[in-house]
Formats: C-alpha cells, sequence, structure tokens
C-alpha cells in the first residue's frame, strides 16, 4: 500500500479506465461438498483482557495464519486494543497487542474491528477503527514489515473513508481493491453499507454506495466473486434476513439490496469464494419466536454453487445461550478453510476445515 497521497480521494470518473471485465468460467451448478473438521480451538486459553470480540484471520504461507482481534474491559471502554496470534506450526502464538488508541497520556480511544488484508503486493495491511463509538470511529492502517515480524506506525485513512468495517477486501485484478464498509449512528436511525474502492492499490479511495429501500437497514457486507464476473454483496439487516446486493462493473454500482432466503437476527456474517468454485458463508440462523436482537446461540457454515442458494453443511454451535458470533472465514492457499468467530465475549475459538470439492 502506498502512502503518498493517501489523504487524496480519487473522483468516481477514473471508472471509465478501470472497469475490468472478466469471469472465472466455474460451473454454477455445483454439488455440496463434504466438510470434514480437521482441528478445533481456543486460539488463547488466559489473555491480558476480560472480553474480546471481532476476530479476523489471514494466511500466512504454507499452511500457517494469522488471526487479529480487539480485547479490553469491554466494548467501549478505551483500554480495548488490537491484539494478534500466529500460528505456525500447529500452536497459537500468546496474544500481542499491536495497536491502541492511546493519544496522550491522559486521552484515550477504544479500537474497534481489525481485519487483515493482503494485497496483490504481499503487503499484509492491518484495518481498524478508533473513536468512542461506531457512529464517531475513524478509519486507521499498518502495514507489517517485510520480515512478518513488526507493524509500522498507524496511519489514518482520508476522512469519509473508514476502511473495511467488519469483513476482508477483495482485490480484482492487480490494482482494484474493493473494501466493504458501512456506516451507523448511535441510536440506530442510520444503517447504510457502501464499498470503499481503490484503483491503485490502496494509495487513494473513493466509495460506492449499496442503496436499500426506505426503512430498510444494512451494514458490515461481505463480498463474493460471482462466476460471471459479477461482484456480490451479502449484507447484515434489520429484516430478519441476509439481503444482497450486485455490481456488474466493479463495484461502481450496486443493485437496491433484496432479500435472501437466509434467516439472520441481525447479526455479523462473513463468506469467502473458494478456489474451485462455490461460496461458503458463516451465520447467525437465529432462533424462531425468539427476540431477534439477540440470536446468537447458534452459528452455522453454509455452502453456495452459484452465491444464490445456500445449504448449511455444519453446525458450528448449537447451544440455548451465550453468544458465538462474529465470524471471519478465509481460504488459504493449500486450500484449507480456516474459521474464528467470537465465543461468548471472553475467547476466540478457531476451527479449520477441510472441503471435499468434486
Amino acid at each position: 500500500m502506498h502512502h503518498a497521497g493517501i489523504y487524496k480521494i480519487v473522483r468516481p470518473s477514473i471508472w471509465t479506465f478501470v472497469c475490468l471485465f472478466w469471469a472465472f468460467g466455474f460451473s454454477q451448478d455445483l454439488p455440496v461438498p463434504k466438510v470434514k473438521v480437521l482441528s478445533e480451538e481456543f486460539i488463547f486459553e488466559e489473555a491480558p483482557f476480560a472480553q474480546c470480540h471481532a476476530s479476523t484471520l489471514i494466511g500466512m504461507g504454507n499452511g500457517s495464519v494469522m488471526a487479529a482481534w480487539f480485547g479490553g474491559t469491554h466494548e467501549r471502554h478505551p483500554d480495548v486494543a488490537i491484539y494478534t496470534s500466529s500460528n505456525t506450526s500447529g500452536n497459537w502464538s500468546y496474544p500481542k497487542l499491536i495497536a491502541d488508541g492511546v493519544v496522550n497520556d491522559t486521552l484515550r480511544y477504544p479500537c474497534w474491528n481489525p481485519v487483515l488484508f493482503k494485497n496483490n503486493r504481499d503487503e499484509i495491511v492491518l484495518f481498524y477503527k478508533v473513536g468512542p463509538s461506531p457512529s464517531t470511529w475513524w478509519g486507521v492502517y499498518s502495514i507489517m514489515d517485510v520480515n512478518k515480524k513488526d507493524w509500522s506506525r498507524p496511519y489514518r485513512l482520508p476522512e469519509g473513508i473508514l476502511g473495511p468495517i467488519k469483513n476482508k477486501p477483495i482485490q480484482v485484478g492487480d490494482e482494484l481493491v474493493l473494501s466493504p464498509s458501512s456506516v451507523e449512528s448511535e441510536e440506530g436511525a442510520i444503517w447504510k453499507s457502501h464499498v470503499e474502492i481503490s484503483a491503485d492499490g490502496g494509495a487513494t479511495w473513493t466509495k460506492s454506495h449499496i442503496p436499500s429501500e426506505e426503512g430498510v437497514k444494512t451494514i458490515q457486507p461481505t463480498l463474493l466473486q460471482l462466476p460471471n464476473g459479477n461482484i456480490k454483496a451479502l449484507l447484515r439487516s434489520n429484516q430478519d434476513v441476509i439481503m444482497e446486493s450486485v455490481s456488474s462493473d466493479s463495484g461502481l454500482t450496486w443493485s437496491m439490496a433484496s432479500t435472501t432466503s437466509v434467516p439472520n437476527p441481525n447479526s455479523g456474517i462473513d463468506a469467502v469464494s473458494l478456489k474451485k468454485g462455490g461460496y461458503l458463508m458463516v451465520y447467525n440462523p437465529g432462533v424462531s419466536g425468539e427476540d431477534w436482537s439477540n440470536g446468537r446461540e447458534k452459528l452455522h457454515l453454509a455452502y453456495s454453487g452459484d452465491g444464490n442458494e445456500w445449504t448449511d453443511v455444519l453446525k458450528l454451535e448449537d447451544h440455548d445461550e451465550g453468544e458465538y458470533s462474529y465470524p471471519a472465514i478465509i481460504q488459504d492457499d493449500q486450500g484449507i478453510i480456516h474459521i474464528s468467530y467470537t465465543y461468548d465475549r471472553s475467547k476466540i475459538k478457531y476451527i479449520k476445515l477441510q472441503v471435499d470439492q468434486q
């Protein structure tokens, strides 16, 4: 990611030059794969914080993986900071504090929702938010050094650019980065999704809004690359289901958000486009008849061959109470699936899967 010109926001007219047309050629009628759990564990048993949330994952090559999350006294507390752990030989390293919201000796802000991303330059970027609340936070990022041992100082994103709010960006072609983002207000009056787009690998950004009908609120998109070259955004919503929107011009414009058939009690989701075609999504299905403002006692993994119809393939959590939420899912360079999520706000659960695609 470049630093020169980081505070410049690109005008939308740049899209006359950067719209891409490509297709994977995968069949959309793919059979539901068999899923095998290879390992299941907590990333840490002991940690220097009382609560944690909002994990993110990235493959580091050769099957190794890095996780990050925020931890502190509780969400919104000024001591909430960003921690990481790496698994390079089958064991997770002890949580390491890598970013905080300290301004000076008397002022400190909480950190929020880290997102790890590797761009086409093989740079590993950590995006996160800093600020008193989601309605007032701002976007920050750091870059891992070439030895993958330490992080750069934090760089603030341009005014109006927040970075990925919960889920990982995707890379389209050599330079185009689509970062799923959203804004919300303190009282929940405003919930709007958008995609932040960089045509120069992250040096400059522009915004593309995802429209929704009046009264329909969406946040925290996750992005899929469809077989025909379109991009689909799956959206957390206030409609008791996951919603979706499609872009046919590499993120420049988006269709009106519409409902899917997948139930969801207004909780975080994540999905990934598989290398051999098809998609996996982790989501809370909720419990019928209960208060859907909670509904995070169960967590499922679903598969889709075409990005439209979803079939549950694994129950990750199935409880009568508790919070198992805010999942992250990636596929590494060896095809292995890695999933992490909040486990009752006290730990981060990690599951490693093998997907048998015909």
